[in-house]
This record gives structure tokens, sequence and C-alpha cells, in this order.
């Protein structure tokens, strides 16, 4: 049985007062393989962070893994759209990894045999063994990314967020990205923020388009024109993919701000 592990129901959060999210909906079943798209200011990195705990909804509820986020935070591994770690700075590759089994109030030992073992493990996962004792500054972007993964899957994880992997990686780097993704999402559900949707299509099973609202995909549902589309979207338009997959009424279309949610 394919039960959920995350569950948003009607999901409203502000930010300064400005409202970011309104009425979300979205369950992630634990072999979701899910893209996130829409504009800049949309919602989508707001999203990842209401569902890690790291903010709080003005209204309606959140179930991370039968309970509130942050109860859940050690079940989720998360790549953010920037980790600040300074490409200069002496750190291998293997340490940063190690990093994913530090915790608040716990103490790190440094040289724990079986962390050790475990992450190179992960880095053998990722084709990044051979890399485990280089520098972080001397990868690529898309061997960089895949370190960050590698940390993030240090406490097995039920459920993966990425925002923006690929930011830097090239078109060939990030069709071998998506590919590696859909070996992991064998074990782990995936949900991953992106821009490029000609190139995530071809590897997930669902998109959710946030654009203050959230609208759910199956991924039979994305057409050659659904994706053309996507691209000219705002921050004031509504889903464009939900009018050309089911079309909306008339007063919606010209703009009346009346936003859909799709039943999850």
């Amino acid at each position: 049985m394919n039960k959920s592990i995350v569950e948003l129901k009607n999901v409203d959060f502000s930010y300064n007062g400005q409202p970011v999210l309104e009425q979300v909906n979205l369950t992630i079943r634990k072999d979701d393989f899910m893209a996130v798209i829409g504009p800049n200011g949309g919602g989508k990195t707001t999203l990842l962070k209401l569902i890690l705990g790291l903010m709080s909804p003005d209204g309606g509820t959140i179930d991370v893994m039968g309970g509130l986020p942050r109860k859940a935070s050690s079940a989720i591994g998360y790549v953010p759209q920037n980790v600040h770690i300074n490409n200069n700075f002496p750190i291998t590759a293997m340490d940063v990894v190690l990093m994913g089994k530090l915790r608040v109030g716990n103490r790190w030992k440094k040289n724990a045999g079986k962390d050790r073992d475990e992450a190179i493990k992960i880095l053998g996962r990722l084709d990044m063994e051979p890399h485990a004792y280089k520098k972080i500054g001397e990868l690529s972007g898309g061997q960089r990314q895949r370190v960050f993964i590698a940390r993030a899957l240090m406490t097995q994880p039920q459920l993966l967020l990425l925002d923006e992997p690929t930011a830097s990686i090239d078109t060939k780097g990030q069709a071998e990205f998506f590919r590696l993704l859909k070996q992991l999402n064998k074990k782990v559900a995936i949900l991953v923020v992106s821009h490029d949707l000609f190139v995530v299509s071809n590897y997930v099973k669902s998109v959710a388009c946030v654009n203050k609202g959230l609208h759910y995909h199956p991924h039979e549902e994305i057409t050659g024109d659904m994706l053309e589309t996507m691209y000219s979207c705002s921050v004031e338009d509504i889903c464009r993919v939900q009018v050309l997959a089911h079309g909306l009424p008339k007063k919606t279309l010209k703009g009346s701000g009346e936003k859909t949610n799709g039943n999850f």
C-alpha cells in the first residue's frame, strides 16, 4: 500500500502581510517523485520550508510522518537552493557528507568508523566514492550536488527535498543527475523544485505547479504544449497547465483571480 507521508490541507502562509500560499492541498506518498514548478515568488521554496517545519502556516494543517513537521525533521533530507560552503575552504567531500550526522544538542565523533563506512557506501551509490577525499572546491557543480545529496541521505530519510539542484549543472549533467534521482526514488520519495521542466518531465511521476495556489498534475497530463506555456507563467497568473489540461470558466481565464486546487 502506497501510504502518504506528507499531508497539507488548506494551508495558508503570508509574509509581512503578503499572501505567499493560499489554500494549498497536497499529498506526498512514499514512492512519489514530484517536480515543483512555478514562477519566482510563487511560493515553491516556502512550500519546502513548511514541510520541513522551518516555518509554520497561518492556517490549515501539515502532517509529516504522522505528526508535526518539526518532529519529523530527521526523516527528511534537504538540499537548499544555496548551500553555503566556501569552495576555497579545505574541506573534503567526506567531511561534508559526515555533516549529515550532526544534530542540534548531539556531539559528533569526528572519526566514528561506522559513520565513515556509511558515508563511503552512500557516496558509492552516487558514483562519488573515488572523490571522497577530494576538496569540495576541486569538484564540478554536478559532483558537489551529489555530495550534498549524500549528506542529506546520511540519516536514511523517507523524503528528499531538493530546491533547484541543477542550477549549477550543464544540460548534459542535468540529464545524468535526474537519472540518478530516478534510481534513488526506488528507496526514497523525492520532491524537487526546478525551472527545467523539459528535462524533469522525462523522469518525474507528477508535477505540482505552485503559484500561491497549488495545482497537481499526474505525469500523463503533461504534454509538449503544457511545457511550452509554463515558461511564460508569472506570479500574477493562474496555473496555465491547469487551463490546458482541464479548461477553466471564461471569467477565470480573463484573470478573475480565482484559483483551483487539485484533489489529491
